[in-house]
């Protein structure tokens, strides 16, 4: 009898560990299907105790619930366009320090450079793959909370992604562009104090005229930086990512600002010359009502008469009496 009930008791057990395990199981099956949001694309790597842990599959945007395995790990990645935004304003950047990129002008005067990257991420599959293998096993630190996250963790792991390894492309692209080019070509108020510094190095040149700026148009180098930056781009994240995980790149360069020095130094070049243009006006003024009292004169002198007449003209409305003298007066009735 104790044999028997030491049986059945092994049985019972046996049952409820088979009931606990089948609960688990079907608990876990049921979390093994997934699907994609119409802007995310899906990388599904094996993850289940006894399995490898290689990629299984790619899930295209907007699918329906797929079988994607035992406690297997799905990669999301966005699947539409996204952004990277270099700028100062606050809550606007990518970075929570509002960190522009600062290159040097090619006559070493420092710029901040703010702009925007449009770009999309490869869905081609066998691309995603390889881009899962070689990102989405690494983690990165984002800047805002010291943290590190996988490309696949949300915004946060994308921002990481994007600020450790496509920022640094960027910036040098940036740094070689904009080295082509002097401060005026970029910012035509450069131009400026640039003359300032030429007259005060040479006094003899100054001729008390504004500044003429480059002869080049500072749009049309903007532009131009832009449309170098954009077929640059695409060649150099290729080359440093391996292939071309990143497609459809556009760069629009957005702002050029100087340092607050250089900025200072020009808001008084603008002022001086300011007070220079009103200074010529006066003086010009003055010259041509001279010329003209010249004129005058020479013409009271031929014609004495036209003097007088020039001169009853004159009186104000308000005289009653003009008399200037030598017996001779004038009295409005």
């Amino acid at each position: 009898m104790r044999f028997r009930s030491w049986r059945s008791r092994a049985g019972i057990a046996v049952l409820a560990l088979l009931g606990i395990y089948l609960l688990v199981l079907g608990f876990s099956a049921l979390g093994s299907f997934d699907r994609t949001n119409g802007g995310e694309v899906a990388v599904v790597r094996n993850g289940g105790p006894l399995d490898n842990h290689r990629i299984r599959q790619v899930i295209a945007p907007a699918s329906g619930r797929v079988w994607v395995g035992l406690y297997s790990d799905v990669h999301k990645y966005p699947a539409q366009q996204r952004f990277y935004t270099i700028t100062a304003n606050e809550g606007q950047g990518d970075r929570p320090d509002h960190e522009v990129v600062r290159v040097p002008s090619k006559d070493g005067v420092e710029m901040g450079i703010e702009g925007t990257l449009y770009f999309s991420l490869n869905t081609d599959p066998d691309v995603l793959r390889t881009f899962d293998d070689k990102f989405g096993t690494r983690k990165f630190r984002l800047l805002s909370d010291g943290k590190q996250y996988a490309p696949y963790d949300g915004d946060n792991g994308w921002s990481a992604f994007l600020d450790t390894i496509i920022r640094p492309v960027i910036d040098n692209d940036l740094r070689e562009q904009i080295n082509t080019f002097d401060c005026a070509q970029l910012v035509s108020s450069c131009a400026l104090v640039q003359l300032g510094a030429n007259q005060a190095v040479n006094p003899d040149s100054v001729t008390g005229t504004t500044p003429t700026g480059p002869v080049e148009s500072s749009n049309g180098n903007i532009a131009a930086v832009q449309k170098a930056i954009n077929e640059s781009l695409a060649r150099d994240l290729e080359s440093t990512l391996g292939e071309a995980f990143l497609v459809d790149l556009k760069f629009n360069l957005v702002r050029i600002t100087l340092p607050a020095q250089v900025q200072e130094a020009v808001n008084k070049a603008q002022a001086a010359f300011a007070g220079v243009s009103e200074a010529q006006a006066r003086v010009a003024q003055a010259r041509a009502d001279a010329e003209a009292n010249k004129i005058h004169q020479s013409g009271y002198a031929a014609c004495p008469a036209c003097a007088a007449i020039d001169e009853l003209k004159a009186i104000p409305p308000n005289v009653t009496t003009f008399a200037p003298g030598a017996g001779f007066a004038i009295t409005s009735p």
